[in-house]
């Protein structure tokens, strides 16, 4: 099973974590199964962009984005070549290292 390693993020996970995952599972989903808050205002509909993350390794064993998420991804803070909306990804075959950006468009967090 592929290792999913989140690097540290001073709100979300300040030591990082690391953890198998099953290919196949949704990225927000195992990052919450695995004490991961992170951000998903939407949940999970692909309509907001709070659950940003920047994959630094694994990124090609990742499904590839669609259009809705690419559109998506244009208002996320931050954006660039190796971002995806975790909501919207899938887990591969590979070990991913993920990395939860500093600040993200959601201005009412519930916590």
């Amino acid at each position: 099973m592929p290792l999913v390693k989140v690097l540290p993020h001073e709100e979300i996970c300040p030591q990082g974590v690391e953890f198998e995952a099953v290919p196949g599972d949704n990225l927000a989903r195992a990052l919450l199964a695995h004490g991961v808050a992170i951000e998903h205002a939407c949940e999970f509909s692909c309509a907001c962009s709070t659950c940003h993350v920047y994959v630094r390794e694994g990124l090609d064993s990742l499904n590839e984005p669609s259009d809705n998420e690419l559109d998506h991804l244009d208002a996320a803070w931050g954006a660039g070549l190796y971002s995806r909306l975790s909501c919207q990804t899938t887990v591969g075959e590979e070990d991913i290292t993920i990395e939860i950006p500093k600040y993200s468009r959601n201005h009412a967090k519930e916590h």
